[in-house]
């Protein structure tokens, strides 16, 4: 970072000249144009005119014969992250049925789809225009689907309803699709600045965005671990004691509208109620507690205990990822 004096070119006009090392790299030459953006936070980013061409946005891997349909996942997943719009995939004979089929779930959580498929070649396009999309919106409708989610298990808790807790399985495929699709945006903001601008995204909450998209999939992944958990106990007919099934009804009434009153103060840069979804950890705690051990309170069957932990701990963690967004929609309202 270096400081450099504005000086006066003429009656109504300032200049500052160029580092001449960012010259250089950048093979500016007198007479070339540069783009000038103007930042929400009024400073200004400079990029060279030739910036604008199309980027890189195709890539071409070479998939061994022996690559596992994990690894097949991680690289897809990796190659749309960082903002390709077509992936290709080589083998260097053919690709078994489980690598394709691994191809094939995996564009599934992804805006992604085959534009062509041979034994040995498959070519992944990407399906949306990332200029023409919108991280706020997106993000939007990410928690309109888990708060969705978080009603219908609460319901599905109430009245054991198997076939609303299998929907809301279903449901996470939609939330990892937005997953996805806000991180490729974001990364692409951070790698490509005037995309940033066109997105309306300010850099410097860039990290904060990420923290919120992770959040509320982790809030979707808990809610997937509780619907799991009813359709086995509804499956195996297992009574609950009712005074431990009111306890955890009560915590993840609680605990849900914590998260969903959270990221809705988060998107509207309120702080009031803030402090009060943090201190919910505390009540949640306080009901749990009654309940604890569950040993003790006339369930012998370790099925049973397993999948009462797993509602136990996912009501609890729903409820600590609110308080996090809490502590950051607080943080965000005295930025600079």
């Amino acid at each position: 970072m270096s400081t450099r004096k504005v000086i006066p070119l003429g009656n109504s006009s300032l200049v500052v000249s160029l580092p001449i090392e960012w010259v250089r790299q950048n093979k500016i030459n007198k007479g070339d144009l540069v783009d000038v953006n103007i930042q929400n936070d009024q400073s200004l980013i400079i990029t060279p005119e030739y910036e604008r061409e199309p980027r890189e946005d195709k890539i071409s891997l070479t998939i061994e014969e022996n690559e596992t349909e994990e690894s097949i996942t991680r690289i897809i997943i990796g190659c749309y992250l960082n903002g390709y719009e077509t992936i290709i995939l080589k083998s260097k004979k053919k690709f078994s049925n489980k690598q394709h089929q691994a191809v094939r779930s995996t564009i599934k959580s992804l805006y992604l789809r085959i534009i062509e498929s041979t034994t040995s070649k498959i070519t992944i396009q990407t399906l949306m225009d990332e200029s023409k999309a919108s991280v706020l919106l997106s993000i939007e409708r990410m928690h309109l689907i888990t708060g969705s989610i978080c009603d219908d298990v609460l319901h599905s808790m109430r009245y054991r309803d198997m076939d609303l807790a299998r929907s809301v399985v279903n449901l996470e495929d939609d939330v990892d699709q937005y997953l996805f699709f806000l991180l490729r945006l974001i990364r692409s903001a951070l790698i490509y600045p005037p995309l940033a601008s066109e997105l309306e995204l300010e850099l410097v909450d860039c990290l904060d965005w990420q923290t919120l998209i992770y959040r509320i999939e982790h809030v979707a992944d808990h809610i997937t671990h509780i619907a799991n958990s009813i359709i086995n106990l509804i499956e195996t007919k297992t009574e609950i004691p009712k005074n431990i099934w009111n306890a955890f009804l009560k915590s993840a009434e609680i605990s849900f509208e914590s998260y969903k009153k959270a990221v809705d103060f988060f998107l509207s840069n309120r702080i009031d109620h803030s402090n009060r979804i943090i201190d919910n950890q505390r009540e949640i705690e306080m009901i749990l507690k009654e309940i604890t051990p569950l040993p003790l309170l006339g369930i012998d069957d370790r099925g049973t205990f397993s999948q009462l932990f797993i509602i136990r701990d996912s009501i609890r963690g729903i409820c600590e990822y609110a308080a996090d967004v809490a502590e950051l929609t607080i943080d965000r309202a005295y930025k600079p």
